[in-house]
């Protein structure tokens, strides 16, 4: 909450979503997330998902409103995507779109229309296998990142995809689960409260979050898939 607009510069709106099952439970707010009382509702009433893509927005494309604010979310093979980007695409606009067309006016939402125009054309008629999935996704990412700045995360409810254009960082909790402290906040969180023995939780972020836990700091280039919490790299 902090970063949007307080303790960092993204004070042009942010998102989240939590997926259950296939669908994706998402809250935009075009406002600052560290004034936010939706933001402030979310973090007194916590959402348990497997996965969750959270964005806050330094606009560099695009007016500061709803419809540009991220994540983006579309359907495709009976699932919803998911989509946020932190970056700027140069001439990413000159892209034909077919199939899926941007509601605001951003060009990372551009971006993600033709991600799915290509997969939706890649893979017409039944859903791919995931190996498929990976790689595909992982060639068009790269394609789109030839635009300029492309740091993405994305999912299609059962994993999340993450390329690394400038800045990525990601750490990997398991048990025992121990305590850590928030960079932009003067709060400790104990994570042995918030999980099982079993559980597995990976988080990336622009930066890190925390400033006393290891941080692995991702590659340019780098394109990671995570599922139940643990790493791959196709």
């Amino acid at each position: 909450m902090l970063r949007g607009g307080k303790t960092g510069p993204h004070r042009d709106g942010w998102g989240v979503g939590f997926y259950e099952n296939k669908a994706c439970r998402i809250f935009h707010d075009p406002n600052p997330s560290a004034k936010s009382p939706i933001a402030q509702l979310i973090r007194e009433y916590p959402i348990k998902s497997k996965i969750v893509i959270s964005h806050i927005r330094q606009a560099t494309h695009g007016r500061v409103c709803l419809e540009n604010t991220h994540p983006f979310r579309r359907e495709l093979w009976g699932r919803e995507w998911t989509f946020a980007h932190n970056g700027k695409l140069h001439g990413i606009k000159k892209r034909k779109l077919i199939h899926y067309r941007p509601v605001g006016t951003t060009d990372s939402e551009h971006a993600f229309c033709w991600i799915m125009d290509q997969m939706r054309l890649r893979h017409p008629n039944k859903t791919p296998r995931p190996q498929n999935i990976h790689k595909d996704l992982k060639e068009l990412v790269h394609d789109v990142g030839e635009h300029g700045v492309c740091n993405v995360l994305i999912s299609d409810s059962l994993s999340l995809y993450a390329h690394c254009s400038t800045k990525l960082a990601w750490i990997t909790r398991r048990a025992p689960f121990g305590t850590a402290s928030l960079v932009d906040d003067e709060l400790e969180v104990d994570f042995c409260k918030e999980t099982t023995p079993k559980d597995v939780v990976t988080v990336l972020a622009t930066r890190p979050l925390t400033s006393d836990e290891h941080w692995n700091i991702m590659k340019k280039g780098e394109f990671m898939v995570l599922k139940d919490g643990l790493t791959r790299h196709p």
